[in-house]
């Protein structure tokens, strides 16, 4: 009797450690997804114990299916089957359009947001009385602010800018006086919910990224000025599609990013200002771009090796000078067609602070070791 239940025993424990390792993922990095939604956002990140925390939905209308189609693929990829975490940056139609359709297609578990839109328009209105409250009905919903963190397991995720805040807190190691500071930029009222956009400090041991949506210079010198309250990151992710509103040289040289990856359009960002200020700043490494853009021609563009997305009818050659930017109104033309396949960039990140980045167009990946983090603060 002693005996069976010995080995009745063992069965169970084996049964269990089956279950267990059934649901782990078998990687012990971080993997970040940079999700192809055609200039919207869309960052997916997986930390090792499984638990997904989602950047923004891609863009609406006719966009949303190919959008969360999108962004389901990459999950598959990642090896997960729900949404833990939804951080929607802020109510402009690319960045949560897709969010609907998605929700439909795989469980989200919390949704996390600045607040109220400030930014009249009636279809975002809308979509905050009627269908935002019935997607978070059945799972969390917070409002967050500077200061707050998001549990993922295996990361530290804390909020930097929300609702037109930021973080007053300077963070360990950081505080040094930047001498790129001088006058503080005029607020910009064009867009107003750029401003507000959600912004999160991501860090899994030594490696470290920023996603700060569409924050604009504004509120990127309140987050560096007079003193760097914020320290260096090894990735900076999105740079609100590369456009010259955001992007600022007292910004992007005080936080010194190794590695930048631009989810701009063929036609949306890639500014040559914007590509500049990147090329220029002290520690920067590589750019990193989820289309070619036509904007920056072949002057300011990274090379191909680096870029996932083309056009479905790809231009025999690039011009070396970059396309002036289109004037909007009804005349202006058509952005370039891509609605065939798409290809993400991923990151793969491990607890050392070394890092992988990977094309998944063309399988160029480029390993970046953790020697330059020391004293990057």
């Amino acid at each position: 009797m002693a005996v069976r239940r010995f080995f009745c025993l063992l069965t169970m424990m084996a049964s269990a450690a089956v279950l267990v390792s059934g649901q782990a993922r078998p990687t012990k990095t971080l993997d970040i997804y940079v999700v192809d939604v055609e200039g919207g956002n869309a960052t997916l990140l997986v930390s090792p114990s499984g638990e997904s925390l989602l950047i923004d939905t891609g863009n609406g209308g006719a966009g949303a299916p190919r959008d969360a189609g999108r962004i389901v693929e990459a999950a598959r990829d990642a090896g997960i089957t729900q949404i833990d975490h939804l951080i929607t940056t802020h109510w402009h139609g690319d960045h949560y359009g897709g969010l609907a359709e998605l929700a439909s297609r795989m469980p989200i578990r919390h949704f996390i947001d600045h607040g109220p839109t400030v930014q009249k328009n009636d279809t975002t209105e809308e979509f905050l009385r009627t269908t935002y409250p019935r997607l978070y009905a059945g799972a969390k919903h917070t409002v967050v602010k500077p200061g707050d963190t998001i549990a993922v397991a295996g990361l530290g995720v804390r909020v930097v800018t929300s609702n037109g805040e930021v973080i007053r807190t300077t963070f360990p190691g950081a505080g040094r006086p930047n001498p790129l500071c001088g006058r503080s930029p005029a607020p910009v009222n064009a867009v107003p919910e750029d401003p507000e956009s959600v912004g999160s400090d991501i860090t899994f041991g030594r490696f470290r990224a920023l996603h700060l949506g569409d924050l604009t210079r504004d509120k990127e010198f309140e987050l560096v000025c007079p003193a760097n309250r914020i320290g260096s990151a090894d990735v900076l992710l999105g740079l609100h599609h590369g456009q010259d509103t955001s992007n600022s040289e007292p910004f992007i040289h005080a936080v010194r990013p190794r590695v930048a990856i631009m989810n701009n359009g063929t036609r949306k960002g890639g500014l040559p200002d914007v590509m500049k200020t990147m090329y220029t700043s002290p520690g920067f490494e590589d750019l990193w771009q989820v289309h070619f853009s036509l904007l920056s021609g072949q002057e300011y563009t990274a090379p191909g090796l680096f870029i996932a997305n083309g056009v479905d009818d790809q231009p025999s050659a690039m011009p070396v000078a970059p396309m002036p930017l289109p004037q909007p109104g009804s005349n202006a033309p058509p952005p370039p067609v891509h609605s065939g396949r798409a290809y993400w960039i991923k990151v793969s990140a491990q607890e050392d602070g070394t890092f992988t980045v990977t094309n998944a167009r063309n399988g160029f990946s480029k390993v970046y070791r953790p020697e330059a983090q020391v004293s990057r603060r």
